[in-house]
């Protein structure tokens, strides 16, 4: 095969090579006219769309969007429907999608990087357009309605639209849109305009380049500057795909192309052509202009290179690493020579190894011994040669070319003792990708560069929307991807478009996807209830194992009670929490606890919730309803406690009784809180007679402030009132006796023949209070007491005298020695205590 025909196509501009590579002919019929419409095109071989109307077209790398032309005159079509529409193509020219439009005048059309097709309204109005025809819509605000839109360019993710009043609306993303407005331009017809992407300027926000009169401004968000270029009236400004260069095309046909910034002049070129040119693209990092029937190819120096078309007008759309030339006849890829291809055919004044490595296969396909020569020639440079021819394997697109490159590759790799052959197999199979994207049925031109670019799970997706769901299964396979995506957006094409009834839908979905992992029944659920077939996306979330992708889209269809149960089978607790809110926010509290009843574990979560964040109210409510007097006292006793007047307690509390009033089972409680309401009752009438503060003591705490007060009286009162026991009021009384230290009535007690708590915490009480003197009167009282009790007890006083009075009338010589010691025989107290045990312990 001569090298000589991949060279065929070669344009030389300055030391730069370019080529043209044909890509698909007769790529639209005789019925749709290019020439009539506005081609906007996807990115990375993305779709075409076109608006028919009469209609302007855009691009969108392997997808074409057409709208008719509304400058020029449209010839009738018999049978062709009035209504106007956008049509989607592929680069192939086959029809991927027709989508009808209401909105009036189209200002904008253009492509996101996930080929959502962006349409723009002349009243502002934008609508994101996917290929299943379902779309979002946003409005640009600001006066769009009232001043129009002018003109839109667009980027990856967002886009800018001039309005007629001359100020700029930035969108940043189609997803979350926040239309803002841009810095106020100076006063003037602006007479073209470009962007800057955000991702290629400084400030990481979008920058328009504006030509008004004969100046150029950039402005952002904040600013603008005029960068006072002396270049004229500009018809054109274009920012190359990598937003370092910009394209400034004058109206006296000089092209200059400068830094992004404009501060750094690269070049002028004279197109020696009055008329304005269609176009003024890039071809990668080189500059396009483009007539209706001439393309010129810029590069360094004023160099260029023109190509003729003589019967068709031709539509430009740059791409990366190249540009889409299209018409209604054929579609060409135009680029600059790889410098891997360059090397391999030999375009360079001396012959590469790569090039003398593919001479070398030629000749071993000829059984010519000089295949050993070349090889023997290049061998110290033979793993670059084969690493090279690999390479410029990949940036073909004539897969005669792709098979003879390889083929010269594995020839000297076989030759090498030692080589990584990953990249090779790599390349291999991305060719084998690419090759079958490209072909015509599919049409997706796309290069390695953009291959890379746009990921192969991106290529995937695009392979999706157009439905080509066997060549996806089999890429994914090939590349070890997961598949999930693949069926499931199957399932969920095949609930919108099916024209089966509910249960063969859902019959033919479960059995097809049974076994594959990974599946999201809930996403072709959820696909089946947009379109209004709830009942199949019922069928379909039985079979969705996730109980938290159930969940949610059941309540989006109002099936808010089987959404409950799929949460309790769940088992998850916040999940059944997420959906009581749902329902709490959603129904009247008597259908909300209807709906609950049934359901124990809803029931119990909602209690349980309830009571951690202190929700009383939702705990009568739910108490009330299931009819649980007990629980519903409770939570009102509880209220009672955390209150700070004695009114607002009573109520409560009788709130509390009127529950348990008609309860069996709860008598005991229901006399107590009748109690404790009589008590607080009493304690107010205290409060107001005595003005001392009795709100919160019990019936004991009350009667010993009482006996501290001096209300005897009243004591007693409560004390019948309450039935206090005696031996009770007893304490009461002693304890209030003892804090107020009234020893004198302490003493009448203690003349008393009888205590129904005895004496001894009497001793013990006054004791500890400090009154050691009192304290011993209540000894001999004591009765029950151990041996020798009665002596530590007179001892524990101070009185060893007594003490050992007692060891005597007891007869304790033990406790006599031991008292006698700690005194001394030789002191007054214990010589007084030798003499009372002389005679008895001799």
């Amino acid at each position: 095969m001569d090298t000589l025909h991949a060279k065929a196509e070669w344009e030389r501009v300055g030391e730069r090579w370019f080529r043209k590579t044909q890509q698909y002919t007769s790529v639209f019929d005789d019925s749709l006219d290019l020439d009539n419409y506005i081609v906007a095109g996807a990115p990375y071989a993305g779709a075409l769309e076109s608006l028919c109307i009469a209609s302007p077209a855009i691009a969108n790398g392997d997808k074409l969007a057409l709208w008719p032309d509304e400058t020029k005159l449209q010839a009738h079509q018999p049978g062709k429907a009035s209504k106007p529409s956008i049509d989607v193509y592929s680069l192939a020219g086959q029809k991927i999608r027709s989508v009808a439009w209401d909105k009036g005048p189209i200002k904008g059309l253009g492509w996101s990087d996930t080929e959502t097709l962006l349409v723009v309204a002349a009243d502002g109005h934008v609508r994101c357009y996917d290929l299943q025809g379902d779309f979002s819509h946003f409005s640009l605000g600001h006066g769009a309605d009232n001043y129009g839109v002018e003109s839109c360019r667009f980027y990856n993710s967002g886009m800018v639209a001039l309005l007629g009043n001359n100020t700029l609306v930035s969108v940043a993303s189609y997803t979350e849109p926040r239309p803002r407005l841009l810095a106020t331009p100076p006063s003037g017809e602006i007479n073209a305009w470009a962007i800057v992407p955000p991702a290629y300027t400084l400030s990481r926000s979008v920058e328009v380049l504006l030509s008004i009169e004969s100046t150029v401004y950039i402005l952002d968000a904040a600013d603008c500057e005029d960068r006072l270029p002396e270049f004229g009236s500009l018809s054109h400004i274009s920012v190359s795909p990598n937003g370092r260069f910009v394209t400034l095309y004058a109206e006296d046909g000089k092209a200059h192309v400068t830094s992004s910034d404009l501060q750094d002049l690269e070049f002028v070129h004279e197109s020696d052509s009055k008329t304005p040119p269609q176009y003024v693209e890039w071809c990668g990092s080189d500059a396009i202009i483009a007539w209706e029937d001439e393309v010129h190819i810029i590069g360094p120096g004023d160099q260029s290179a023109s190509y003729i078309y003589d019967s068709t007008r031709v539509h430009v759309i740059s791409e990366p690493d190249g540009a889409r030339l299209i018409t209604n006849d054929f579609c060409e890829f135009m680029e600059r020579v790889p410098d891997a291809t360059i090397q391999a055919f030999g375009a360079a004044a001396e012959s590469s190894p790569a090039s003398i490595l593919l001479d070398a296969v030629g000749q071993l396909e000829l059984e010519s011994p000089k295949a050993d020569d070349y090889i023997q020639l290049i061998r110290p440079n033979l793993t670059e040669a084969v690493d090279t021819c690999v390479n410029a394997a990949g940036r073909e697109l004539d897969t005669n070319w792709q098979k003879r490159l390889l083929k010269a590759a594995s020839f000297g790799k076989s030759v090498l003792d030692i080589y990584n052959s990953d990249d090779f197999v790599d390349m291999c199979t991305t060719l084998r990708v690419l090759n079958a994207v490209r072909f015509y049925t599919v049409g997706i031109p796309i290069s390695f560069e953009q291959y890379h670019q746009l990921t192969p799970e991106r290529l995937i997706n695009r392979l999706l929307t157009r439905h080509e769901y066997q060549l996806a299964l089999k890429i994914a396979s090939y590349l070890k991807l997961p598949s999930d995506v693949i069926y499931t957006h199957w399932a969920s094409s095949k609930v919108r478009i099916g024209t089966e009834d509910d249960d063969s839908v859902c019959r033919l979905v479960v059995e097809r996807l049974a076994g594959k992992p990974g599946i999201s029944f809930e996403e072709i659920a959820r696909a089946a209830h947009h379109e209004g077939r709830s009942r199949l996306a019922t069928e379909l979330l039985n079979h969705e194992p996730r109980g938290g992708k159930q969940v949610p889209l059941l309540l989006d269809m109002e099936e808010d009670e089987l959404a409950l149960d799929k949460a309790v089978e769940s088992g998850d607790t916040d999940l059944i929490l997420f959906v009581l809110q749902h329902l709490k926010r959603k129904t009247a509290p008597s259908q909300f606890f209807r709906i609950i009843n049934s359901r124990p574990a809803a029931t119990a979560l909602v209690e349980s919730s309830a009571l951690q964040k202190g929700d009383n109210a939702m705990l009568k409510d739910l108490y009330y309803q299931d009819d649980r007097r007990v629980d519903g006292a409770n939570v009102f006793i509880q209220e009672s406690l955390h209150q700070s007047d004695v009114r607002t307690t009573v109520d409560k509390l009788a709130l509390a009784g009127k529950l348990l009033s008609d309860a069996k089972e709860a008598a005991v409680e229901a006399h107590a809180i009748k109690e404790a309401t009589a008590l607080l009752r009493m304690q107010e009438a205290l409060e107001r007679d005595l003005t001392e503060k009795f709100y919160g003591l019990s019936v004991n705490e009350t009667i010993s402030k009482l006996i501290q007060l001096g209300a005897s009286g009243r004591a007693k009162k409560i004390q019948s009132e309450f039935r206090v026991p005696e031996k009770v009021t007893w304490w009461v009384r002693l304890q209030a006796l003892i804090a107020k230290r009234e020893w004198n009535e302490i003493e009448d007690i203690a003349k008393a023949k009888k205590s129904p708590i005895g004496w001894k915490p009497f001793y013990n009480l006054t004791l500890q209070a400090g009154n050691p003197r009192l304290a011993s009167q209540f000894v001999s009282k004591c009765t029950g007491l151990e041996a020798d009790e009665s002596i530590r007890m007179y001892e524990a006083c101070g009185m060893r005298v007594k003490a050992a009075e007692e060891a005597v009338r007891l007869k304790d010589a033990e406790s006599w020695q031991r008292l006698l010691e700690l005194a001394g025989r030789n002191t007054q107290e214990g010589r007084e205590i030798e003499r009372l045990g002389s005679t008895v312990f001799k």
